[in-house]
């Protein structure tokens, strides 16, 4: 175990699963240069440049890139991000599902088949949305967005964007079932990942040409460094229980009396809500696209667009609901406390049986909300320094505010980077998951290994 990097690519599995992970994410990116046919790539590459600091640039960053090209992955992984949180939300308010879901693996089959299914009819939705924006978007620099545009159109986007995101979707599910680490992640991983060299040489022509002072790039700098301290200090973040287990005597011997501990991490969810979050958020504007500009749906949606005020609290609340939700899922403390009763386990000072889950539960609230908090101040500081906070739009007070507020906070700091803070935490989140998971299944390996020298011989009789 001296050398990781020497053993990843000796033990036989373990490689294979590696190589398998970066050929399905080469097979990803080899669709972000296939368009959908009957689209213009010229002049979307002209609007994705006015949109980049938009809602449109958020999309396209959750995609790789596949949004602004419009190419056979342009919706990505959305619409089955959004159809497993429908799913999980249903789960706990249907008891259907909720009957399922304890069925163990065949339980797990159905609602993945049932994920499927939704993500196949959010498919359709959204690419027939995607269809029709389009055809609605103005010419781009005196260029049509849509060479023949029509119902022959709108059949040909919507089938390849749907056949896309399925085998989007097959991808994801091979990686995280043949592969190293989650599927779904590691293609969002790749698409952020793949835009970082562009994004750097665009900065670089920017500060030459005088745009961006050298004051700002540096103060850029010191923001990602203090943005990827911030990340791996949380995600590395936890809260120990103590746990005392108290001494049994069986036959002759003597088992228990040791002490551990439960860690309970600050951050549990991960970039789970952030992209739960996103992915809701995501929907309002897809669906605006269906309506015409000035029906009252329309301005309705509209003040759920990217850098509104109700967008950023609904952005805030929906971080904070799913950090707490996907925690609740994943961890539950009555098992745990159970456990620890059937074991002889206690927690000292506490009770076993309910005081303990109870005591283990408001620990869990507490640092689940410290790490939704930082989700929610991440996830906003990109938008921070683009743009501002755009305080006009709220009622009654906003013109107020936008007023008297200083102006690098209504209008931001004019600093345009596509690696912002929703990238870096996605990025550093997703790599230390899977450098875990690796970490993980060298492990294990290793004491396989041990197992295999080991032999134990019986007494002869």
């Amino acid at each position: 175990m001296d050398n990781p990097l020497k053993n990843l690519f000796a033990i036989t599995d373990l490689r294979n699963r590696v190589l398998f992970t970066l050929a399905m994410l080469g097979v990803y990116r080899i669709g972000n240069h296939v368009p959908t046919p009957g689209v213009n790539t010229e002049a979307l590459n002209v609007m994705a440049e006015q949109a980049r600091n938009t809602m449109f640039g958020l999309y396209d960053m959750f995609t790789g890139g596949n949004l602004s090209k419009v190419t056979i992955f342009a919706l990505g992984v959305m619409p089955y991000i959004s159809s497993s949180i429908i799913l999980q939300l249903l789960t706990v308010v249907w008891p259907y599902l909720e009957r399922i879901s304890k069925e163990g693996e065949l339980g797990r089959r159905k609602i993945t088949q049932y994920t499927r299914y939704l993500t196949l009819v959010l498919a359709l939705v959204q690419s027939l949305g995607i269809a029709i924006w389009l055809e609605r978007s103005a010419d781009v620099a005196g260029l049509p967005l849509i060479y023949s545009p029509g119902w022959g159109f709108r059949f040909v986007c919507v089938v390849t964007l749907m056949t896309g995101t399925m085998f989007i979707m097959w991808l994801g599910e091979q990686i995280t079932e043949r592969g190293i680490g989650n599927g779904m992640s590691l293609l969002i991983f790749a698409g952020i990942v793949d835009r970082l060299p562009s994004a750097v040489l665009t900065t670089f022509d920017q500060m030459q040409t005088g745009q961006i002072s050298l004051l700002r790039i540096v103060l850029l700098l010191a923001v990602m460094a203090f943005v990827v301290a911030a990340i791996i200090f949380v995600e590395r973040g936890h809260r120990r229980i103590a746990v005392q287990y108290a001494k049994r005597v069986v036959g002759r011997r003597q088992y228990g009396g040791s002490s551990t501990h439960i860690p309970l991490k600050v951050n549990t969810g991960g970039v789970i809500p952030v992209i739960f979050a996103s992915s809701l958020l995501a929907f309002p504007g897809t669906l605006a696209t269906v309506f015409p500009t000035g029906t009252w749906v329309r301005a309705g949606l509209d003040q759920v667009a990217y850098g509104m005020p109700l967008y950023n609290l609904l952005y805030v609340a929906g971080i904070i609901f799913f950090a707490y939700f996907y925690t609740a899922i994943i961890f539950n403390p009555d098992d745990v406390a159970e456990n620890m009763r059937k074991y002889g386990g206690f927690i000292p000072g506490i009770r076993p049986g309910k005081r303990t889950a109870e005591y283990i539960d408001t620990i869990l609230a507490r640092i689940t909300l410290v790490g939704a908090v930082y989700l929610a101040c991440v996830a906003l500081l990109p938008e921070f320094m683009v743009s501002g906070f755009k305080v006009a739009p709220i009622p009654f007070v906003g013109e107020t505010l936008d007023a008297n507020l200083p102006s690098w906070f209504t209008q931001g700091m004019g600093i345009t980077f596509a690696f912002g803070g929703t990238s870096l935490l996605i990025v550093v989140g997703v790599a230390m998951d899977t450098v875990q998971q690796v970490e993980s299944q060298l492990i294990m390996r290793h004491y396989d290994g041990f197992m295999k020298k080991t032999r134990i011989r019986g007494r002869r009789g």
